[in-house]
Parts: structure tokens; C-alpha cells; sequence
């Protein structure tokens, strides 16, 4: 198994591989998926490098528990393998594999619910994971100054969680738009909701997520 900070802090090829992909014009990913379609070994392979950072990091937002987000980035790569022959090209590849990694990833929190093992191990250090300061409305305050490191790193753990606190529902959709920071219309495909929900059940998660990290740090959050 990798290092966890490898998977979260690619290095230039893999960064390379993100931005290449993504910036596909549709031509020529449909190309790129009809290479996936034929079982070409080295198109799957750049689909992994491309993907495997951001679809363990949203596992583990959602999760909250390393080990699961682990195994559970690997079914999601299986299920691309798998159902990539009925991929119809309604939305962007990026986008479905995403919608593949939430529906397993809620599926997986229902079973371990029902199993009573739901609760979260203890978080990873925020200095080893994708700051929240990167997404775009979870965090509450900027730390710049080195003496405040330590309370910024409190405050980034009490806010991951929260998050994991979070109904499913909710966190979904927090997580997908202030975390990996994805426009509503790729959150209506994703979830399968309309934008209307999206923003109601986004603005009510936005409002337990402050509720809760005020009650943990004993003070209102702006």
C-alpha cells in the first residue's frame, strides 16, 4: 500500500494526468473512453493515476475512516472496469466516476449502520491530508501566522468531524460542492436530485455543519 500522502499530494505526473484528463474536449474523450471500452491496459492505468487521489479523498470526507476509504477506492476502480461498456456519455467520465464512488460509498455506510460500526477512527493529522482551507465553505478563518499552526490544525480536525457527524444526505452534498468544490450541475448528476434540492439540502448541511462546530469549540461561528 502507498503512502496516504502519496495518493493525496501526487506528483507532476499525476497532476499532469488530472489536468490532461479533465481537459479533454468531448472528440477526444470519447476516444480516451472507447480505448477503456476495449480493455486497453494503459488507458486504465492514466484513469487510475488521474482519479485515485480525489476518489480516496472524497471517500475518506464521507467515510471518515482510512481503512474503509482504502478498500473502498479500490471497489470503485472495479465497478469503472466493470460498467465502463455502459457508459453513455450523459455526462463528463469524471463525473460518473464519482457518481459510482458516492452510490458505493453510501451503500457502504448503510451496511455499517446496521452493523453498529459506524463510528469514525480517530482522524488523520490535517497536516497529512488536503487541508478543508482548500474547499471552498467549511472552514471558518485562515491561519497564516506559525504560532496559530497548532489551532488551525485543532480547528481542521474539529470541522472533518463534524462533517462525519453529518447525515449522509447532507454530508454528500457538502462534501461534493465546498470540498472538492464541484459545480451544481455535476452535483444534480452525481446525486440525482434537482438543483433545487441540491441548494436547499446544501444550505441546511452548511447550517448544522456551523451549528455543531460552534457547539464543539463552545462558541457561535460566524
Amino acid at each position: 500500500m502507498r503512502d496516504d500522502r502519496e495518493l493525496l499530494w501526487p506528483g507532476t505526473a499525476g497532476l499532469m494526468a488530472v489536468i490532461a484528463l479533465q481537459e479533454l474536449d468531448e472528440t477526444t474523450e470519447q476516444r480516451f473512453i472507447e480505448r477503456l471500452i476495449a480493455r486497453d491496459e494503459r488507458a486504465f492505468n492514466e484513469l487510475v493515476g488521474a482519479y485515485e487521489q480525489r476518489v480516496f479523498r472524497l471517500l475518506l470526507r464521507m467515510l471518515g475512516r482510512r481503512d474503509e476509504a482504502e478498500d473502498m477506492a479500490q471497489e470503485v476502480f472495479v465497478q469503472v472496469f466493470k460498467a465502463i461498456g455502459t457508459f453513455r456519455g450523459d455526462s463528463r467520465l469524471g463525473t460518473w466516476i464519482y457518481r459510482i464512488a458516492v452510490n458505493l460509498c453510501k451503500n457502504r455506510m448503510k451496511y455499517l449502520s446496521r452493523r453498529h460500526s459506524g463510528e469514525q477512527d480517530e482522524l488523520e493529522p490535517a497536516a497529512e491530508r488536503l487541508p478543508l482551507s482548500e474547499g471552498k465553505g467549511v472552514t471558518f478563518g485562515e491561519t497564516t501566522r506559525p504560532d496559530q499552526l497548532v489551532e488551525g490544525f485543532q480547528l481542521e480536525r474539529v470541522v472533518q468531524g463534524c462533517i462525519a457527524e453529518l447525515e449522509p444526505d447532507f454530508r454528500e452534498v457538502l462534501v461534493l460542492r465546498d470540498v472538492e468544490d464541484l459545480t451544481y450541475e455535476e452535483l444534480c448528476e452525481i446525486t440525482g436530485l434537482p438543483e433545487g434540492t441540491v441548494k436547499s439540502r446544501l444550505h441546511r448541511a452548511r447550517g448544522m455543519l456551523k451549528a455543531a462546530v460552534g457547539r464543539k469549540l463552545g462558541e457561535k461561528v460566524p
